[in-house]
């Protein structure tokens, strides 16, 4: 739940042209440098790992929660290394000042200021309802693991129930995103 309230909050408060899923060429129009990015660079990654770890952990297993950790690690450095030579670049001394004060990954929260762009609700349930999909899917993929292996109901009532209810969600949301403007805001991602 940490890592979402992260994301949440991250996605809810930044402007258009920033903190997206990025696909084909970095995009920065402004260097975010309030709210949760004036206390860590990577604020959506941080949210990644949380949830990643909150997922492995389910698992009950030492060995693969480093494992997970170890294999985050390998595969966003060099995301988050790339995004910070193309804002070094953008931005140059801006950057930089801002970069040197900030922590990459580990928040300080005594550095915290206070976001320029309000909280958008829209924002959120717009971008992030795959995400939570996603996530669902992973526990009750892990839980139906863990119930084969000690012999238990593979699908519980409650697993249904969330797993169904968030599909739901995420179905509905995803219409109204693509066939409405409901979800769309001026200024935003």
């Amino acid at each position: 739940m940490l890592g979402f309230f992260i994301r949440f909050y991250t996605i809810g408060t930044t402007p258009k042209g920033t903190s997206g899923r990025n696909t084909k060429k970095q995009v920065a129009e402004v260097l975010n440098s309030t709210g949760i990015y004036a206390i860590v660079r990577h604020p959506l990654y941080l949210g990644n790992y949380l949830i990643w770890i909150g997922i492995a952990t389910f698992v009950f297993n030492l060995l693969f929660i480093l494992l997970i950790s170890l294999i985050f690690w390998i595969y966003y450095e060099r995301i988050m290394f790339a995004e910070e030579r193309f804002l070094e670049k953008r931005f140059g001394e801006e950057y930089l000042n801002w970069s040197n004060r900030i922590p990459a990954f580990i928040p300080n929260f005594s550095l915290y200021k206070k976001s320029l762009i309000p909280f958008s609700i829209k924002s959120v349930l717009r971008r992030e309802y795959s995400g939570i999909l996603s996530c669902v899917i992973g526990f009750c993929f892990v839980n139906v693991l863990r119930n084969y292996k000690i012999g238990e109901e593979l699908f519980s009532k409650n697993m249904i129930y969330i797993l169904g209810g968030t599909l739901i969600i995420s179905i509905f949301l995803r219409i109204i995103k693509r066939n409405t403007q409901i979800l769309n805001e001026k200024n935003r991602s």
